[in-house]
């Protein structure tokens, strides 16, 4: 469900991340844009290296300074740049206000706490209960994301754990306070599938109650089709295309997001044929240029199957993809492809 214009929490404008390397400045991020509001889902896909989970890290304030740092742009949470917040009040609203799911769960969790003790640590901070009600909570938390004997668990350390129970745990860490804002980066990778629908039920269950905005970054177009009121697809560095979902699997105004979806197997495509091959799956070729590699333009060019002489000289801006609008959403695309019928648009209103 698209939530009203109105209920923006979050308005990222401008984002630039820099690091610093033996080679000079690297711009990772590069002017990147878009709003999550009260109760959606944003799906954030690209290949990796394209910069999804260094946006994550930039809303929270969590890349490593020093090489890294925001060099520009603003975070706005509720109208407070926390770009501009100090580090107390990043402590406040990290695990609390926005919460995130990071990828591997091993690097994240503590070794030498039990899982309990680091889920009751975020709920003793930030909802101010003592220890026994942050253990009951901790047990309910782990019940809620499927981890079988609970009771039991919440007393086990991190290497106790299989991997996908730590990743269950991980989220049920980001849950705990139910936060405004949920960063959920590639959440289910290490679950099975029935693990993962039960986790994408609890996320929709948090949503329904609370109102919780959440920033799925995922590969898994499945999962964007079923999680997603919004797409924003991502290419080293900057965002290429958003819209509704419906706008962007069902007509991609990028060639590159039309690439990952016709990279995706078809149910029945593995189907013999005549000579008894099997038919090959699409890909889109070379990989994602090293952010020393970019120069000027487009950064896909050099994959594009419809680059032109434009897209070598000049960076495009992001166009209105003309179709049915979505819910009101408006469906944009960097790509010189809809430069000219951005041209002729004025014409035709004032015709």
């Amino acid at each position: 469900m698209l939530p009203k214009d109105d209920d923006t929490l979050l308005r990222v404008q401008d984002l630039h991340v820099e690091f610093s390397t033996r080679r000079g400045k690297a711009l990772v991020l590069n002017g990147v844009d878009f709003e999550i509001r009260a109760g959606e889902t944003l799906c954030v896909v690209g290949e990796s290296g394209c910069g999804k989970s260094m946006t994550a890290l930039a809303l929270l304030r969590l890349i490593p300074s020093p090489p890294g740092r925001i060099r520009g742009g603003r975070v706005l949470f509720q109208g407070e740049d926390l770009v501009q917040a100090t580090d107390a009040r990043m402590r406040e609203v990290r695990g609390n206000r926005i919460s995130m799911i990071f990828q591997e769960p091993m690097t994240s969790l503590n070794p030498v706490f039990t899982v309990g003790d680091q889920i009751g640590e975020s709920l003793q901070l930030h909802a101010g209960m003592n220890t026994h009600a942050a253990r009951q909570r901790a047990i309910e938390m782990l019940r809620q994301v499927g981890i079988p004997a609970p009771e039991r668990r919440v007393d086990e350390y991190p290497h106790q754990l299989s991997g996908g129970m730590r990743q269950r745990v991980m989220i049920a860490m980001a849950l705990a306070c139910r936060p405004d804002i949920l960063i959920a980066d590639e959440p289910t990778t290490a679950l099975d599938v029935t693990v993962q629908a039960q986790i994408f039920d609890l996320l929709r269950e948090l949503q329904r109650e609370k109102g919780t905005a959440i920033m799925l970054i995922t590969h898994d177009m499945g999962a964007v089709a079923e999680m997603a009121d919004r797409v924003m697809v991502m290419y080293a560095g900057r965002v290429i295309e958003q819209g509704t979902t419906e706008q962007v699997l069902s007509e991609p105004g990028h060639p590159y997001t039309r690439g990952l979806i016709d990279c995706l197997p078809e149910l029945g495509s593995s189907a013999a044929y005549g000579d008894g091959g099997r038919e090959d799956l699409a890909e889109i070729a070379g990989v994602v240029p090293s952010i020393w590699e970019l120069g000027t333009g487009c950064a896909f060019r050099e994959r594009c199957p419809r680059a032109m002489p434009r897209c070598a000289a000049e960076v495009p801006p992001m166009f209105a993809v003309h179709g049915e609008v979505a819910a009101g959403v408006p469906h944009g695309a960097a790509c010189w492809l809809h430069a000219e019928a951005a041209a002729a648009q004025p014409e035709r209103e004032a015709a």
